[in-house]
């Protein structure tokens, strides 16, 4: 269960809170289909709700006995949503492969080591493979196209509109709201991967992806949301592609980081487009070092 952990806690969460008393539940394979998920999964979700006095599970029958209360649910910061789980999962592949143009994905590959179900993870790469970075074959495999000096500078283009956007529409959003407590949190983070940051800067790219996206959700664009995927992938990630002066590059980013949070918390726009100007900046120069190692010209 320890590389489905996540997946197995978020999905046992969505179902557990849809859950009825006195309602019979239907097969593992028919769970398993309704939740996107594999069929173990499925039946560790079950065991759990059975063990927690739940569900009673007789063979095939399995009747719900109470409602779940929120002590019954995984708290929400160990859990994410199933398109996150496999998002993450297929980056770590194309990392560990060194995102060499060529690199075969298989779909049930994939989908065995995320503990999830292929039609999730297809739909995740159908969606995915509009940006042009992977390519369908025959028999659920897919071909990496690989990553081009005119790709990454029309993304970066394109990503520079999309933020300055979401950023100015963050530094708008009320004081009560939700995203300046995850945003604090964030700062937070930052503060301490810097105090240890010979030990941690290797953790900075999951770090730099909790914290783009946290600005890119406050734009409520549909468009610039969907299209958060490909930014993850290259802008994000970039940072552990590269890995000369790894160090030195993620310490100067976590400050940039930090200068950017608090022009969003001064609320004084002039300070948030300057801050977010520079940071992006500074990420594209960054990404551009990096494109030897990612591919050639060509490909």
């Amino acid at each position: 269960m320890a590389r489905q952990n996540t997946v197995f806690k978020e999905a046992y969460n969505r179902y557990a809170a849809a859950l009825r008393t006195d309602t019979a539940l239907p097969s593992e394979p028919e769970i398993a289909a309704q939740l996107g998920v594999s069929r173990s999964t499925a039946r560790a979700i079950l065991t759990r709700l059975s063990e927690e006095g739940i569900i009673r599970w007789n063979k095939r029958q399995k009747t719900v006995l109470r409602q779940p209360t929120d002590r019954d649910l995984f708290p929400s910061e160990e859990t994410d949503s199933l398109h996150d789980i496999i998002e993450r999962s297929f980056m770590q592949r194309i990392l560990a492969d060194d995102a060499a143009p060529g690199m075969q994905i298989n779909e049930l590959e994939l989908a065995r080591e995320i503990g999830t179900g292929t039609t999730s993870v297809r739909e995740f790469l159908i969606r995915f493979s509009r940006f042009g970075l992977i390519e369908k074959r025959p028999n659920s495999h897919w071909t990496l196209k690989g990553f081009t000096r005119e790709f990454a500078l029309e993304l970066a283009d394109v990503r520079e509109m999309f933020e300055l956007h979401s950023a100015a529409e963050f530094g708008r959003l009320p004081k009560g709201h939700q995203a300046w407590t995850d945003l604090a949190a964030i700062r937070d983070d930052h503060h301490a991967m810097l105090a240890d940051i010979n030990q941690r800067f290797r953790d900075f790219s999951v770090l730099d992806e909790r914290f783009h996206l946290l600005i890119h959700r406050a734009s409520k664009n549909r468009f610039i949301a969907d299209f958060y995927d490909a930014i993850a992938i290259v802008f994000h990630y970039h940072y552990q592609w590269n890995k000369t002066a790894a160090r030195e590059r993620n310490e100067r980013a976590i400050h940039e980081h930090l200068d950017y949070i608090a022009a969003l918390e001064s609320g004084d726009q002039p300070a948030i487009e300057k801050a977010c100007r520079a940071h992006l900046h500074s990420a594209r120069q960054t990404l551009l070092q990096s494109l030897p190692q990612m591919t050639s010209e060509s490909g």
